[in-house]
Formats: structure tokens, C-alpha cells, sequence
């Protein structure tokens, strides 16, 4: 009987010993313990050893560092009425420990189902073509409004970035005919402008050739050269009276 009333004392002096040691909390150099007295908000404390008093105080721990979500594929309607699927990733932290707890449940699913229904609003107020052509700016768009909205959640967005833009073959076909009829387009404006670049070259070779006669002739025997160098063809050219009146005048 004294044996057990011995240990019954040893126990009951070891519960102190535990409910000190218990009371110690070491947080790391990227959390921080959002302390609550009696149900009411207290403070945030750390990095470091703190102390929390069993029953009366309780902590939640918060990370802070950044945090990478996975937007789900999501349907989007864009201003031009084309259905596609656009999935994304969204970097953030928690820059308020405080408010992060305190303001909203669950921050992380609440940033998940904000960064969602974002993510279509966003976009459904862009064309086609600039999903696919201006992902930085859209990205900075979501990013922004995303920031505004979880601001009074303690959270900062750092950044969006769009994964994928998913089309139906429909639209690719289309898309497809589309940058086809673009390039052909393009062609056709690069010949004509060749063209047209050519016709002014030629119309001021044409004037300086006709100020002068001797320019003419040696334009005209040039050509011959050319002409001549091919030796399987049989030439048959007219010879200019111009020509031969200036050997007119020489003999005179």
C-alpha cells in the first residue's frame, strides 16, 4: 500500500514537469503560431522556442512560405463565344498569419475555389486569339484581381501563369484554315510589293537610259553579250536606225 501511495506521488509531481515541457513549442524560421487566450485572439509569436500554457492558450501554426495551387481545368465561354478548357498555377503565401486564420476557415481551398471562378471570369472577357497570343497579360490580369480579393484574407498572390488552352478539333481545323489564309495573304502582299519596287526601278533605269543615246547602245550591245554567251540558241534581233545613223554622221 505505501508502495502504491509512493508512486501516486511521484506521478502527481511528474504531471508539472510535463505540462512545462508541453508548454514549450519550437516554431521554424517560416512559421509562426497564432495564439489564442481562451478563445480570444492573443498574438502571433516566433520563429523560435515560445510558450504556450496548456488549456488556456492554444496555437495554430501557419507556414508562410509559397505555396503552389493547381487550378483544375475549367470551361470558359471567351467574348467571342468559343468554348475551350483552361487549366493554370497560381504561386502565393501567407503574408498575415493573423488573417489568414482568423478571416476565412480554410485558406487554402478558399484561395483554391476563388483562383476557379477567377480564372473564367477573367478570360471570359477576352477573344480567342488572345488567350493564345497574350498569355502575359491575362496572367497579369488574374493575378491582379485574384490579389485584391485575398488581401483581406492576409494572402498575397505572386503569380499566375496559364498551363493549357485546350480546343475542340472543330476549332483547330478552323484556326488551322485560318494562319493558312493569313500566310497566303501575306505572300500575295510581299510579291506585290516586289513587284512594285522593280516597276520604279525600271521606270528610272527607262529615263536615264533615254536622256542619253550612247547609253541606250551600250545597253543594247550589253544585252547582245548576254545573249551571245548561250551558244545553242540562234538569235534573230532587229537593229536599232538610231544606231545606225549615229555611224552616219561619223563617216560624214
Amino acid at each position: 500500500m505505501t508502495e502504491i501511495l509512493n508512486y501516486s506521488w511521484i506521478i502527481i509531481a511528474l504531471i508539472p514537469v510535463f505540462i512545462i515541457l508541453y508548454s514549450f513549442r519550437i516554431l521554424r524560421e517560416y512559421e509562426r503560431g497564432v495564439v489564442f487566450l481562451l478563445g480570444r485572439f492573443y498574438k502571433v509569436k516566433g520563429p523560435g522556442l515560445i510558450l504556450v500554457i496548456p488549456i488556456i492558450q492554444q496555437m495554430v501554426r501557419v507556414d508562410l512560405r509559397i505555396r503552389v495551387l493547381d487550378v483544375p481545368e475549367q470551361d470558359v465561354i471567351s467574348r467571342d463565344n468559343v468554348s475551350v478548357k483552361v487549366n493554370a498555377v497560381v504561386y502565393f503565401r501567407v503574408i498575415d498569419a493573423e488573417k489568414s486564420i482568423i478571416q476565412v476557415e480554410d485558406f487554402m481551398d478558399a484561395t483554391s475555389q476563388l483562383a476557379q471562378t477567377t480564372l473564367r471570369s477573367v478570360l471570359g472577357q477576352h477573344e480567342l486569339d488572345e488567350m493564345l497570343s497574350e498569355r502575359e497579360r491575362l496572367n497579369a490580369d488574374i493575378q491582379q484581381s485574384l490579389d485584391e480579393q485575398t488581401d483581406a484574407w492576409g494572402i498575397k498572390v505572386s503569380n499566375v501563369e496559364l498551363k493549357h488552352v485546350d480546343l475542340d478539333d472543330r476549332m483547330i481545323r478552323a484556326i488551322a484554315k485560318q494562319a493558312e489564309a493569313e500566310r497566303l495573304r501575306r505572300a500575295k502582299i510581299i510579291d506585290a510589293e516586289g513587284e512594285f519596287q522593280a516597276a520604279e526601278k525600271f521606270f528610272e533605269a527607262a529615263e536615264i537610259l533615254a536622256k542619253q543615246n550612247q547609253a541606250m547602245q551600250l545597253r543594247y550591245l550589253t544585252t547582245l553579250q548576254t545573249i551571245a554567251g548561250d551558244k545553242t540558241n540562234t538569235i534573230v534581233f532587229p537593229l536599232p536606225l538610231e544606231f545606225m545613223s549615229d555611224f552616219g554622221s561619223e563617216k560624214q
